[in-house]
């Protein structure tokens, strides 16, 4: 190849990442699972996967995309069999990094656990010790491993720093699940799990910027949000019978509004048309809307509904005044959010099993993605009538898919417990 060539590739290379959007964080820019991009709509083990990538180990975390590199994280070493969990001693924790184009493996970090996890038993079996997804900037890329803690790398694998966000439990120990998300020049974590507590840190250096505790956070497994609200920005996360409204610069509360769902809340807040939406509770389920901008205890003044219509782990997307979701029990769902009604429940047709859903659904062009754990990815037409528009399946991988895909640069990345598959 002339140099000349060589040139020529590298600035054609270049304006290729440059254009594609990035998928830095769970459920992509903003938290909202949705991308302007057109992805494939079917696919299988013959039909657009450009690159198929093994992993050394299961996971229910997400895959992200930041300046051309694609982030996944996975565990080993102990809960890989649930008849023969192992020595918990020996968990691991991985942060692998792939060129998103090509698939090639640029690095991989290993971290041996520093504190002993909740056993694998119960829910954890569900998930395991890899749900929380990475979040990156470009220049830097932050995990949560629960009692080991947050972890900041540079892009090319160098550790900066780490804090240990407790070593506690509830007492159902499922382990963690929520994601680290950045804001500013800030890291933010929701470690309800492990010291009923957020905490941010300074991204570059590791230095705590503030801590907020609360008796509600023990069962808060959703990711924060962030909203603009009344000219300001504003953290969101929905607890067991409440929602905040926290300052994201300093940690403290703006606003609180009482929720009727209690238990475990797993989905994160969903936001559109001025409003936040709450969704999940156990035994008693549900979903609230309450209108931004308030101040203090909103409870009266801004819960716009209240409605018994909720997935129990996805996190819904919003759409044009809709909000789109997959159920436990094969069902797709739609509500308007506008009036907390039901516009659909429609059975999802599967020449394979029921399926069975933790993922939540993304939006890409003008079609919805449902990634189930145990029959495919669904397709919908995007719209508040029903319409599926197919079930891709990938036949010779087995391993249970519990997590969203990530979309960038024309492709759906799409993470199994056992590899990621670029789609395109």
């Amino acid at each position: 190849m002339t140099q000349r060539s060589l040139v020529s590739l590298l600035i054609c290379t270049f304006a290729l990442l440059a254009s594609a959007e990035d998928w830095p964080r769970f459920l992509g820019p903003g938290g909202a699972g949705i991308s302007a991009e057109q992805v494939p709509v079917s696919w299988s083990e013959t039909q657009n996967i450009r690159w198929k990538k093994d992993l050394p180990g299961p996971g229910n975390s997400s895959p992200i995309v930041s300046r051309g590199k694609l982030f996944v994280t996975c565990y080993s070493g102990y809960g890989m069999d649930r008849r023969a969990p192992g020595d918990i001693s020996k968990l691991q924790r991985h942060l692998i990094c792939l060129d998103a184009l090509s698939g090639r493996q640029l690095w991989e970090r290993i971290v041996i656990a520093e504190h002993e996890e909740d056993p694998y038993r119960g829910f954890i079996t569900e998930h395991g010790y890899a749900s929380s997804s990475p979040v990156a900037d470009g220049e830097q890329v932050a995990v949560f491993y629960g009692k080991t803690g947050v972890i900041v790398y540079d892009f090319s694998g160098e550790e900066l720093w780490r804090k240990n966000l407790g070593t506690q439990s509830t007492r159902k120990r499922w382990g963690s699940a929520a994601s680290p998300i950045l804001y500013k020049d800030l890291v933010i974590v929701n470690a309800a799990e492990e010291s009923a507590a957020l905490y941010a840190f300074d991204k570059k250096t590791g230095a705590p910027a503030w801590k907020a505790s609360g008796n509600a956070l023990p069962m808060t497994y959703g990711t924060p949000r962030i909203v603009s609200e009344g000219g300001r920005d504003s953290l969101l996360l929905a607890l067991p019978n409440e929602v905040w409204g926290l300052n994201p610069e300093s940690g403290k509360l703006r606003w609180l509004c009482e929720s009727p769902y209690g238990g475990n809340i797993s989905p994160s807040v969903v936001v559109g048309g001025g409003h936040a939406y709450a969704f999940g509770g156990f035994p008693k389920k549900g979903a609230i809307a309450v209108k931004l901008g308030g101040k203090g205890d909103v409870s009266a003044s801004h819960l716009v509904w209240d409605a018994r219509h909720t997935p129990y782990v996805p996190t819904p997307v919003y759409l044009d005044g809709y909000l789109f979701w997959a159920s436990r029990d094969s069902f797709a769902q739609c509500l308007n959010a506008r009036t907390g009604e039901e516009v659909f429940k429609a059975r999802l047709e599967s020449r394979t099993d029921a399926p069975r859903f933790y993922a939540s659904p993304v939006k890409a062009g003008k079609v919805i993605y449902l990634v189930s754990r145990n029959a495919g990815t669904f397709v919908l037409a995007a719209g508040n009538t029903f319409k599926q528009l197919g079930q891709n399946i990938i036949a010779s991988d087995s391993s249970e898919f519990g997590n969203s895909p990530a979309i960038s640069n024309g492709a759906l990345y799409l993470r199994s417990n056992q590899a990621v598959y670029c789609i395109k």
